[in-house]
């Protein structure tokens, strides 16, 4: 199927829940019976809409949430009932290319514990809110395994040292550590989860929009080359920055002491 095709339409979406408003596409983990567990449906609807999410003008920023008490327990690798009708985007069997190149403002809402392959989508998102009773873990030492996925993320927000020893003891850290160390940008009370998500996503769909595409897929091709190759590639950007539509939206709003309107 080919992305500018894409439809919400007819869908059933059986591990995941979609909403959109004002701007903010949110998919709510819904396996809460299963600690939202990701298995092959899950990953293919979340997949699905953040290819939708990109093709969408109108949506500005993604929210990933999740019913329970758990935010999502990693892997599933039992096999899963498939009454999901959401369609395989081809290309697109990685969460953390599909969040990465999103090149739009993800936010991640964590009302609970995050283990394993979980942190794939909290070290890929551009951003974490946790509640403070939250514990993240990789566990994966403790069953032999490693957790090599995850580490391409997480070592992208994580201090090295601080990093190595989360995995290589897999024991659990406390938000306050997670948000010491940069897992996650912040932790809450639970009261106050939905309030600083509610802000934080509000606020930053209300910034250009075009720019913020732009200026994410630069900050994502940039963190892959050496500082020789990322300024003279920032500096051809800044030149394309300023001819797009948002910028003389801005420049022509400042001057006019006015607020911007974003198309």
């Amino acid at each position: 199927m080919s992305i500018n095709k894409l439809s919400l339409e007819g869908l059933n979406f059986q591990a995941t829940k979609i909403n959109i408003k004002n701007n903010i596409l949110t998919i709510t983990l819904n396996r809460p019976e299963k600690k939202n567990a990701l298995n092959n449906v899950m990953m293919n609807e979340l997949n699905f809409a953040l290819a939708y999410a990109k093709q969408e003008k109108e949506i500005r920023v993604v929210v990933i949430d999740a019913e329970g008490d758990i935010f999502c327990a990693g892997a599933d690798l039992r096999l899963a009932k498939e009454d999901s009708n959401v369609p395989k985007i081809e290309g697109a069997d990685d969460i953390s290319f599909s969040l990465r190149r999103l090149h739009k403002p993800v936010i991640c809402k964590i009302q609970g514990s995050v283990l394993a392959g979980a942190l794939l989508l909290v070290t890929n998102a551009t951003h974490a809110i946790a509640v403070d009773s939250a514990n993240f873990s990789a566990p994966e030492i403790h069953r032999g395994l490693w957790p090599f996925m995850v580490m391409a993320g997480l070592f992208r927000v994580m201090p090295k040292r601080a990093g190595l020893d989360f995995i290589m003891r897999g024991q659990p850290i406390d938000a306050n550590k997670a948000e010491n160390w940069g897992l996650i940008n912040e932790s809450v009370a639970a009261n106050e989860l939905d309030k600083r998500v509610s802000e934080l996503s509000k606020e930053l769909a209300s910034l250009a929009p075009g720019t913020m595409q732009f200026g994410l897929e630069a900050y994502e091709k940039q963190d892959t080359l050496d500082f020789d190759e990322a300024l003279p590639y920032l500096q051809k950007q800044i030149a394309k920055c300023f001819e797009g539509e948002d910028a003389k939206e801005g420049i022509a709003a400042f001057l006019e002491k006015r607020k911007p309107n974003w198309k």
